[in-house]
């Protein structure tokens, strides 16, 4: 898995797609989803909502425990309702195991290719001999033709169905499905163009509008259609937005988008986040500092203050705002690391049993987060405990994947450990075990 810090810099392993993290983005997409899934009978399945790191407006699910969204689908929906909407779709095809049963389709589709395949070279083999070696190539492309388009039908039938879904969630949790299909629409309007003179049939998806007249005519039928999106709510998805323009797009961008002349908490939190990544520090502390007077007990607000200053080669300082903000957040294992991060990089010895028990409380409940267990290694380094530093850094390297490091570094681990115990069996472990594949 390649796993980037967000909004801390990505780092690169394997050949996996980006992902970002945040507490604030993430505990929103948790509360977006809780509802739906429970009504959808998946809430016990931990299904986690999963950010990755491509501007453009997407989603979709690749396993049946996680949701993919595009951070820009974050950035573009401009109300909870609208990214809502998005992800009751694919609750969808989550609950309609859709993903296992296109697998099931596929196999049957490749069997059957095969079968194709192979009487189309009898034909074209036959046809060689009789002069008729064209007839013989259609016997081949033909039946294959044929099969996928029944494939894409398939396809195109769970879209439809998980469509259906997704509205039947939203009236199931009292919200309107106007989100929803005020997001196909815009699909439908910019896929026009695109899509004329295309077979319809050869598409995975059905036609946009045939698809969107037919999501109007359902999404109207609820008695929540003209229901909006609590006040409180649209608040911290304005505050969502801003953050990942902040974070994510170039300042002239995020200025245009969030003007001076934008007094609101959402462009002043952008325009904060934009001066502290290209700006000057000074500012961007000062403006920082203005959004904790507005809201002094957002945990965001400290930990982007924390954040700010730890970037900014100033460690010591950045560790008061980080304790709070790991305190408001409730022991927020992502502002753990980073909290772990300042004290680490503070270079003071007093600080690094602290490191440690913040950190391996953090890993504990990312246990995925290879920065985590990289500060962790470096925290019992501080300590002068190499043997637990040497298994911390293996760790690391096993989750970025980079299996010869983990193994060399389990090894010389297990050299430090006593044989048998917790720490030698972790890393006996790592030695014998193939790296995670991205």
């Amino acid at each position: 898995m390649l796993l980037a810090s967000w909004p801390a810099a990505a780092q690169q392993s394997g050949k996996g797609p980006a992902l970002l993290r945040d507490t604030e983005t993430e505990q929103l997409l948790r509360d977006y989803t809780r509802p739906i899934l429970r009504v959808a009978g998946l809430e016990k399945q931990n299904i986690q909502v999963v950010i990755i790191n491509d501007p453009s407006f997407n989603a979709f699910v690749a396993d049946g425990r996680r949701i993919f969204v595009n951070y820009g689908a974050l950035r573009q929906s401009e109300t909870p309702n609208q990214i809502i909407g998005v992800l009751a779709h694919e609750t969808g095809h989550l609950a309609g195991g859709h993903l296992s049963k296109l697998r099931e389709e596929v196999a049957r589709a490749q069997t059957q290719m095969i079968v194709a395949m192979l009487l189309g070279i009898g034909a074209a083999i036959a046809g060689g001999r009789s002069g008729a070696g064209s007839a013989g190539a259609a016997a081949v492309a033909a039946p294959q033709t044929a099969i996928m388009r029944t494939l894409l039908s398939y396809q195109r039938q769970q879209e439809e169905n998980a469509d259906k879904a997704g509205v039947k969630f939203l009236s199931a949790t009292g919200q309107s499905a106007r989100g929803m299909y005020e997001t196909f629409q815009r699909f439908a309007a910019d896929s026009l163009f695109a899509a004329h003179g295309s077979d319809p049939y050869m598409q995975s998806h059905p036609m946009a509008p045939e698809r969107v007249r037919a999501l109007e005519q359902l999404a109207k039928s609820s008695p929540y259609w003209d229901k909006k999106d609590p006040p409180a709510l649209q608040h911290r998805h304005d505050m969502m937005r801003a953050k990942v323009s902040g974070f994510m797009e170039r300042a002239d961008t995020v200025y245009r988008r969030y003007p001076q002349s934008d007094g609101s908490l959402p462009a002043r939190y952008a325009r904060a986040i934009a001066a502290y990544r290209h700006g000057d520090p000074r500012v961007a502390i000062a403006q920082i500092d203005g959004l904790i007077k507005a809201e002094p007990n957002n945990p965001y607000f400290h930990e982007l203050k924390g954040q700010a200053l730890l970037e900014g080669g100033r460690p010591v300082e950045a560790i008061p705002p980080l304790r709070k903000a790991v305190q408001l957040s409730q022991h927020a294992p992502l502002i753990e690391m980073l909290l772990g991060q300042a004290l680490v990089a503070s270079d003071n010895k007093a600080y690094a049993q602290e490191a440690v028990t913040i950190l391996r409380a953090a890993v504990a409940r990312e246990p995925e987060a290879a920065a985590g267990f990289t500060q962790l290694a470096m925290a019992y380094g501080r300590k002068g405990d190499l043997a637990e530093a040497d298994l911390a850094a293996a760790q690391a390297a096993y989750l970025r994947g980079d299996g010869k490091t983990a193994r060399d570094l389990a090894s010389r681990a297990k050299t430090r450990f006593a044989v048998g115990t917790p720490g030698w069996v972790k890393a006996d472990d790592i030695v014998n075990t193939k790296p995670i594949k991205n």
